[in-house]
């Protein structure tokens, strides 16, 4: 072997190595990342619209709220949460659904412990006052049958002064009404946006219900991409030249509010 020929393959020996730390730490930091701090989810229904739409991927904050066991997938060693914040009315949370503490749900917290909460003919009131509730013209959106569909919108804005859009599509729906809600110590009580179209914390059986604390995997914090899923005839996997008119470019990187 001649001794250009051996310093070439030390060379490819050494890049190649060189190469593997690099892709071996880049794993480490995006693991410690998503296990700490940010994890990625996407939103496969549309109770949020308009805030958040069907194909949405988004970034969570699990540092946002501290940690519980179900910051780690429900393989925490502890109980309770460690470094805790506590959410603030109005924002957008995942968090684990109480009734069997392993199905993500995305929904924004309206109620805080010690709140009662009501729907009263589609208004939300919180201890006993209305929240202002505006029409803001319409959201566009596709049915089941692929029509374009106009829902009302309006702007409902909460007493700390967090805004935001909510949609009514059916006045007097089956959850405009409901009884009055007192939320208890260490539970928080959950809405989506999309009113008439959300099963949350005003469906006691077989929805949502009260949310633990300790549920709650962290605040959603920004969308990083998003295509639109919701179009059956939208997304086409099999002529990705379309697929720059299938994603939502303008969606990127947007804050969750």
């Amino acid at each position: 072997m001649s001794l250009e020929s051996s310093g070439s393959n030390k060379l490819k020996d050494s890049f190649w190595w060189e190469t593997g730390k690099i892709i071996i730490q880049a794993l480490i930091l995006a693991m410690i990342v998503r296990i700490f701090f940010y994890q990625p989810f996407n939103i496969p229904s549309g109770s949020m619209k308009q805030t958040l739409l069907v194909g949405d991927y988004l970034f969570v904050s699990k540092l946002s709220y501290g940690y519980s066991k179900y910051s780690f997938f429900g393989l925490g060693p502890f109980d309770g949460r460690i470094f805790a914040e506590t959410p603030k009315r109005g924002d957008v949370a995942v968090f684990k659904l109480p009734r069997d503490n392993e199905t993500d749900f995305i929904k924004r917290v309206v109620g805080l412990p010690g709140d009662t909460i009501q729907m009263r003919g589609g208004v939300l009131f919180i201890n006993g006052t209305a929240v202002p509730k505006e029409r803001a013209g319409s959201f566009q959106t596709r049915d089941e049958y692929g029509r374009l569909v106009e829902i009302p919108r309006f702007r409902e804005t909460l007493p700390n002064g967090v805004e935001y859009f909510v949609l009514d599509e059916k006045p007097n729906g089956p959850d405009d009404n409901t009884r009055l809600f007192e939320v208890p110590e260490g539970h928080y009580f959950m809405m989506g946006d999309n009113r008439d179209n959300s099963t949350d914390s005003r469906v006691a059986w077989g929805g949502v219900n009260y949310v633990p604390y300790e549920n709650l995997v962290g605040r959603a914090d920004v969308v990083f991409f998003s295509a639109a899923f919701d179009d059956p005839d939208a997304f086409r996997l099999l002529t990705p030249w379309q697929w720059p008119f299938d994603i939502r470019w303008s969606r990127f990187f947007t804050v969750v509010r």
